[in-house]
């Protein structure tokens, strides 16, 4: 089936996609290091990253709807070129000791300007799936595809990110994802299948575009459970980091990460040979009661051996959630408003995982990381909850979620 994928997306703009979204996972962590190096606060440092974070969830739905509208050439070239001067900007003023509120500001350009090349692969992929006919089973193969591209970039980039700082200054690692988003961001922009997302000609009637542009309620129970899912990386993240500092190995918390990372990308990729007939419906309440039974033995981890292999496990469950939550995004919502959507879910998992890591470390350091642990496994149980609220309406030409419980019309 990837071979397939490969010759629909040809072989040079899945390298180029790659590289273009591997500064956003290096941004986050490298501007934390930054700042903290430089200003000697933690507290200033968190202020940044956080500004970061709230630039981020706040730009990529606006860049987005920009892309449905205008095409993604435009939008992203601009963007990935502001993004790599904001970087650039934050990397020139942290060592000049500049105000924390400049400092703020330089952050939160640095985060609504990243060009969301991640969630604009996504878009472009499915376009080009659907442009060559294909059927729902290679639109998911792709998706899984798209998704294992993104956890290999979310365990590579601070990895990079920590290796540069060991050797040389976490600036490094910064003027690296500015040099990457703007050679890797413009390719990706002008690439030729860019021209597979050009929007259609707008339609004849306002009643017209607005029939096809309208998101059903189902969208958002997706977008939500997208941020409940970033609240159990961050939360995860928070008790990871807590419990390998109890046990004196603070150093193997982002080896533990990064082993749960790769697990989820190495099953991501499996998911390609799930059979047609189990329902994107079916896989999500399966892969959301897999993250509530795979999460709960957190609560209990005592020792280095045992995180390991509670996380790498969990781990497991990660990547079938999210391919599948932009698979039913991708049947859901409109064509108009594709990549507004993709976008919204990347932006909630920011928003969530900020929200969860700001809550939940603050617990692990009055209660020790079971109460980080907790908020995971809350998320989780949130996230099972919404997913049986919703059920996917009856097979026909156009796939839809709707509130459990609504009546079906016709």
């Amino acid at each position: 089936m990837y071979r397939d994928t490969l010759s629909l997306l040809g072989p040079a703009l899945p390298v180029v996609s790659f590289l273009g979204r591997l500064p956003t996972a290096m941004c986050q962590l490298g501007s934390l290091l930054l700042v903290a190096e430089t200003s000697g606060s933690l507290a200033t440092a968190g202020l940044a990253g956080g500004a970061l974070a709230a630039g981020q969830t706040v730009g990529g739905p606006v860049i987005g709807r920009l892309t449905d509208r205008h095409g993604q050439r435009g939008v992203v070239l601009v963007a990935s070129l502001a993004n790599a001067v904001a970087v650039t900007a934050l990397v020139l003023a942290a060592p000049a000791h500049a105000p924390t509120a400049w400092l703020m500001v330089l952050g939160g350009l640095a985060g609504a300007t990243v060009p969301q090349i991640g969630p604009l692969a996504r878009t472009r992929s499915v376009a080009l799936a659907r442009r060559s006919g294909a059927d729902d089973r290679t639109v998911g193969t792709v998706l899984s595809f798209e998704g294992t591209l993104d956890e290999v970039s979310f365990v590579l980039g601070p990895a990079c990110v920590g290796l540069a700082a060991a050797v040389a200054h976490p600036a490094a690692a910064l003027l690296l994802a500015a040099l990457l988003l703007a050679v890797f961001g413009t390719a990706f922009a002008l690439h030729p299948t860019a021209r597979a997302t050009l929007p259609e000609p707008p339609a004849s009637t306002r009643t017209g575009a607005a029939e096809r542009t309208r998101l059903p309620g189902s969208a958002y129970a997706l977008r939500g459970t997208m941020v409940l899912q970033g609240a159990m990386f961050g939360a995860s993240q928070a008790g990871i980091t807590a419990l390998t500092e109890e046990l004196g190995a603070p150093a193997q918390a982002g080896l533990v990460y990064a082993a749960m990372g790769v697990m989820s990308a190495a099953v991501g990729l499996s998911l390609a040979a799930v059979p047609a007939r189990i329902g994107l419906t079916t896989r999500w309440r399966t892969a959301t009661a897999a993250l509530v039974v795979l999460s709960v033995p957190l609560l209990f981890v005592g020792s280095l051996g045992a995180l390991y292999a509670v996380v790498v496990v969990l781990g497991a469950a990660y990547a079938p959630h999210l391919i599948t939550v932009f698979g039913l995004t991708e049947r859901t919502v409109p064509a108009a408003r594709l990549a507004e959507s993709m976008a919204f879910l990347t932006s909630g998992i920011v928003a969530g995982q900020a929200l969860a890591l700001a809550v939940s470390g603050r617990l692990a350091e009055g209660h020790g990381a079971p109460a980080a642990f907790a908020v995971a496994v809350g998320a989780a149980v949130a996230c099972a909850l919404l997913s049986w609220t919703v059920r996917a309406a009856a097979p026909g030409p156009v796939r839809e979620l709707r509130p459990a419980g609504a009546e079906r019309s016709g």
